[in-house]
């Protein structure tokens, strides 16, 4: 992608006011103006998150069961007027640019142009974009997978806007194909914590739900930012921060939304009077979050504060746990943690006295080269006063996208069980491939080496939300076919293979009238509740498909796929597809029937119930080493972080109200003690490096500007600086590409 010529200096003033507030109202509305009008976007606002209507395409926070009349947030409210936009992206709109041309402009301008309203095809040896009918389309997808050598040359990636019932298609489709490249944004962002949990209390899933944060003491907030990606999360902290929980903020950056909340349906909200969020703020260390875990069992075990009843009963592993946190030094504990003894034995004093405890985090724990780890630590430190299985308290790993968790429930995985697969195929009459599949990293490479030539994406932007996005690209562009299912133009749509389709489908807020007659479709939250979903508005265009009969309609198009399963009549009614789910997905029995009862069903969760899925049927303890990382005297850690703007690799702006950003993005956030010693100024131009096993990646064109964050740690925006983060450089175990922990350099960009 060309880069633009370098913009003035930011002008970047301190936010002094609370998360959310007046002026989230008014910022929203904003938005809803510009793209889906005030009228189609107050309608849809209005069943956003209700029971009879639409789920948030944006967070997967779950919906209380008290519901306001405007039970949503402003990041949800924006992802909603984004989809809903009046403007069409239409065939006239494609016949004036080339790919090229289009390519010439930044993620901002690509998504604002409107709803992609016909199927296109660029064309082997074509400059452009032309429209076809999708019959045509699928046609033309089918003959291409028909020509492949073997049934591993596919490759499906899937986005976690996916519903339940398009991803369990789009994976039996896979395995009907022959295959389990089956890559998703889960390996992008919580694979870690699915690893983690899975070794540790033999679930892969959050252990808590909505009502357990009512009973909680103390909630630890670890590696998150709910103000700008999970801003309904903060309603739930400021209830109980009200009835006098203490909540521990653990992150790198001082985040406002967990400093102050204006609730904006309540008076003193709307005033601009927030309420306090965080109790206490440990800006630790990027990459310091086990050492201030292990300094905090220390402390537990110093006062005598184990719970040795349930350890005895529900645990293993404790004697070198505690053998371990003996031989781990303060010193080291304060060296890598980046805190003071003093506020890690406070910290540790907090929690032993606590009788109930969540802990949540995201991918400021999993995005490291030791983020299993890091979730293991997380679990002991839980574990070793009982706080799992208990109301009030458990783990909560916040997903960030609206059915990731249900996505990987439906079988998008590249490591099925024998067990799914043996029940898809008794269920469908298919032979599932017992091989693994590629993940997202692995993906990349078999495009690299020739060893993959088809991709479908159902949603998402893959080339910029994976790492190393620029040689993600490249590899893309060695495909004979590139497919997307998409409600907007994005940057993966024009780095394309030899033959390229597009195809647009429903948004979630729109309705979906099938052979059967309206339709709805299904999620699953972060607390595994499974609901209805069931879009107000009128499509952007009659003629839009759904997810759910694109997926179809490829694989009825499909030789290999199409005399196995019944497609037609599976996207003819959604009830058929979830019969089928219940016929295969433990937690499924009478599908429809549950999911019509009230507000859904939430999912049996073993490890809430003190059942332990693992070889020893108990949980784990683990040990779990500090880091270590030695930087040189010019190396710096740099962490990738959202604006307040976006919504994953969504720009709505290019304001950071809450960091002071205005008008751009490509800037880096620096402590000034690390400006002052390499020569920098504020609002200088600068150029970052990473270097990784002998490869070197640069980014130039970018603004350091001072910021609270810990000495020697930097933060650059996503997906901006996803061309810093090496394809190779991903945690053990989980392939979780190391976002949140890149070594860098940074220096003047020369006059």
């Amino acid at each position: 992608m060309a880069r633009r010529e370098l913009d003035p200096p930011p002008v970047c003033p301190t936010y002094d006011k609370p998360a959310a507030g007046l002026p989230g109202v008014t910022h929203v509305m904003a938005y809803a103006r510009s793209t889906s009008g005030l009228v189609r976007g107050t309608r849809a606002l209005l069943r956003l998150n209700q029971v009879k209507g639409f789920d948030c395409p944006s967070c997967a926070w779950p919906d209380p069961h008290h519901r306001s009349f405007a039970e949503f947030c402003e990041n949800g409210a924006r992802a909603t007027a984004h989809e809903a936009d009046a403007r069409r992206a239409d065939a006239a709109f494609f016949a004036a640019h080339t790919i090229a041309e289009l390519a010439e402009h930044d993620d901002y301008w690509l998504e604002q142009q409107g709803r992609l309203v016909t199927p296109l095809v660029k064309r082997e040896g074509e400059a452009r974009y032309e429209p076809l009918s999708y019959d045509d389309a699928y046609a033309l997808i089918g003959e291409e997978l028909s020509a492949l050598r073997s049934p591993d040359e596919l490759v499906l990636y899937t986005s976690g806007r996916a519903s339940n019932e398009a991803a369990f298609l789009y994976q039996l489709f896979a395995r009907a194909f022959g295959t389990n490249n089956l890559p998703d944004c889960s390996n992008m962002c919580h694979e870690s914590s699915g690893v983690g949990l899975g070794d540790t209390i033999g679930v892969g899933k959050g252990t808590v739900q909505l009502e357990d944060f009512a009973a909680a003491d103390l909630i630890l907030i670890l590696g998150q930012n709910p103000g700008t990606n999970h801003p309904r999360m903060l309603s739930t902290l400021a209830e109980a921060r009200e009835r006098g929980a203490a909540i521990v903020a653990i992150n790198p950056l001082k985040e406002v939304g967990l400093v102050s909340f204006g609730h904006p349906q309540t008076v003193r909200g709307m005033l601009g009077l927030g309420e306090r969020i965080a109790s206490h703020y440990a800006q630790v260390r990027i990459g310091g979050d086990v050492a201030l875990l292990k300094g905090m069992m220390k402390v537990v075990v110093a006062e005598d504060a184990l719970d040795r009843a349930f350890l005895a009963e529900h645990t293993v592993g404790l004697d070198a746990l505690l053998a371990d946190l003996d031989a781990t030094s303060w010193d080291d504990v304060v060296a890598e943690s980046g805190l003071s003894r003093e506020a890690i034995e406070e910290l540790g004093l907090l929690y032993a006295r606590a009788e109930r405890v969540i802990a949540c985090w995201a991918m400021g724990i999993t995005q490291h080269k030791n983020g299993v780890d890091n979730v293991r630590a997380i679990v002991d430190l839980l574990l070793l006063r009982g706080n799992i299985g208990r109301p009030g308290a458990g783990v909560c790993p916040v997903r960030g996208h609206s059915n990731v968790q249900g996505d990987r429930t439906m079988g998008i995985y590249e490591k099925p069980s024998s067990d799914f697969l043996t029940r898809l195929d008794a269920a469908t009459g298919i032979t599932s491939p017992r091989a693994h599949g590629v993940d997202a990293v692995a993906a990349v490479g078999a495009f690299e080496r020739g060893e993959a030539r088809v991709f479908i994406g159902l949603g998402g932007n893959f080339v910029r939300a994976m790492s190393d996005c620029d040689r993600t690209a490249a590899a893309l562009r060695k495909a004979r076919l590139t497919v997307h299912v998409a409600t907007k133009l994005n940057r993966s749509h024009l780095e394309t293979g030899a033959i390229a389709v597009v195809l647009p489908c429903l948004a979630r807020s729109e309705r979906d009238v099938r052979a059967a007659g309206p339709q709805a479709v299904t999620v699953e939250d972060s607390m595994s509740r499974v609901h209805l979903s069931a879009g107000n508005l009128a499509p952007a265009d009659e003629g839009l498909e759904s997810e759910v009969a694109i997926v179809a309609g490829v694989a009825h198009a499909t030789a290999k796929t199409s005399a196995v399963v019944d497609w037609p009549s599976l996207a003819a009614d959604y009830d058929r597809v979830r019969d089928l789910i219940a016929r295969v997905v433990d937690g499924f029995e009478d599908f429809n029937a549950r999911v019509r009862a009230g507000e859904g069903f939430t999912l049996v969760n073993a490890a809430s119930e003190r059942r332990w899925d693992t070889p020893s049927g108990k949980a784990v303890l683990s040990v779990v080493p500090l880091v270590g990382r030695r930087l040189a005297a010019d190396e710096l850690v740099l962490m990738t972080i959202r604006s307040h703007d976006q919504f994953n690799t969504t720009i709505y702006g290019k304001d950071d109200r809450y960091r002071g950003v205005y008008g751009r993005r490509d800037v880096i956030f620096m402590h000034e003690a690390d400006m002052l010693y390499r020569g920098i100024a504020a609002e200088d131009a600068v150029v970052v490096t990473s270097r990784f096993e002998g490869t070197t990646r640069t980014l130039a064109g970018f603004r350091a500007l001072p910021y609270d964050v810990p000495r020697g740690n930097v933060a650059g925006y996503y997906p901006e600086t996803n061309p810093l983060v090496p394809l190779e450089s991903f945690a053990d175990e989980s392939r979780t590409p190391t976002s949140k922990s890149v070594v860098v350099t940074i220096a003047r960009a020369p006059a």
